[in-house]
Parts: C-alpha cells; structure tokens; sequence
C-alpha cells in the first residue's frame, strides 16, 4: 500500500526532552544543576516512562502531566534536590519543549508531498497543544492523538487503532516515526511501517518486530517516506 500518512510520536521524537533540565540549569537560581542536568534528564524521563509502563500493566491510567510530575519528583528525590521553586521552573519549561532543529522543515516537506502529518503521543491533549504552539509546528500538523481518549498509554493497541479511526487510513498506509524503540517494534507488529528515530545510537530492542527503517534523526524523513 501506498504511505498516505506519516505520524509521529512526541517526546524525543519531535520535541527534545532534555529541553527543560538544560534551559533551567541556565535560569537564574539553576546554578545546582549546572553540572547533573544531563542526569537529572535522564532519570526524568525513563521514569515518566516506566511510570506509563506499570500503570498501562496495572490498567491505573492517570493523564500524563501528573505522570510527568511524578518522574520529575523521582529524579530530584535522587539527586537530593528539595527546591519548589527550581520544580515549577522545570515543569514550567517541559510544557514548552524546542523541537528538534529539522523537524518544522521536515514537517513542511511531508505537507508539501502531499501526506497527512499527526502526533499520536502519550501526552495529554494540554501537554501537547502547549508544545506544538510553542514551537510554531501547528500550521504542518493535521492532528493531535491523545492517548487520552482511551485511557492507556503505549504500546496498548488500542493507542495505535486511534491512527485509524481518526485519519481513515489503513495500518500498512501509515508511516511512524518514533525515537523509543519499544513504541516503534510494537507498532511495527501493530501493521505501521515504522522508522525508528534512534538519536542516541542504542542498540534495537528485543521486543515487537522489528522497524522497516532506522535513522539518526528526521533531517531525509520526506525522502525516506517517498521511498516506502
């Protein structure tokens, strides 16, 4: 079948989810995590992800935002860091994460090549219209896909079925992008022609099947899709 839309996962994929520990590190009062930003990043979001994990498991669903919360709450417990203040300044910042530097041209691309373009994330509905509004991606954008309308996070199939029923288009027309490789091997079992967005040279996950495409970042995402 021919690729008549191409859908992408959110956090990390589209928008950068170190963003926030970096740029607070540079705020003022930020002089604490000058030197653990990288690790208070890292903490943040394999927790906010394993967080989504255990409650899609224990069907204890709870939008994302306060999932965010927690993880972040997680990684400063680690790090020993007791500052309010500095906690509001990072959530404040995640709701409006840069995106990547290639993807509002990439983006662009898709639409002028005549695809549909959608995120289909874990975020919530708030969570991701601050992020695409910040980052002035919205005008190459056809839809937003909450995880909220089912009340699950990914993998759960029934996250991938809303692709289908809110684009009209079929599994195998539908190329994903995604830069967990967990939410890419599952959707590529889903049906999805998947490419995984491996920025930071991880090895492939044994889990799922594994994606039609690896790459580095979304710089060729056009041609590689004009190529399926």
């Amino acid at each position: 079948m021919t690729i008549k839309a191409c859908v992408f996962d959110a956090y990390g994929t589209l928008f950068d989810v170190a963003a926030a520990a970096r740029e607070a590190a540079k705020a003022p009062g930020g002089e604490r995590l000058a030197e653990c930003w990288p690790q208070l990043a890292e903490i943040w979001r394999l927790k906010q992800l394993e967080y989504s994990w255990l409650r899609a498991v224990a069907d204890d669903y709870k939008p994302f935002w306060e999932v965010t919360q927690d993880g972040l709450d997680y990684a400063l417990a680690v790090l020993k860091i007791d500052d309010p203040a500095m906690r509001e300044t990072l959530l404040g910042l995640y709701q409006k994460l840069s995106a990547y530097p290639e993807v509002p041209a990439m983006l662009a691309a898709l639409k002028t090549a005549g695809y549909s373009t959608a995120i289909l994330s874990n975020g919530s509905d708030d969570m991701l219209n601050a992020a695409i509004n910040s980052a002035k991606i919205g005008n190459v954008l056809d839809a937003s896909i909450s995880v909220e309308a089912v009340g699950v996070f990914k993998p759960h199939r029934k996250v991938y079925d809303l692709v289908g029923a809110r684009m009209d288009v079929q599994p195998a027309e539908v190329a994903f992008f995604s830069s967990n490789c967990w939410d890419a091997t599952h959707a590529s079992a889903y049906g999805f022609q998947t490419i995984w967005v491996n920025r930071a040279g991880a090895p492939l996950d044994y889990v799922g099947s594994a994606p039609a495409h690896i790459v580095s970042d979304l710089t060729e995402a056009a041609a590689l899709v004009e190529g399926m």
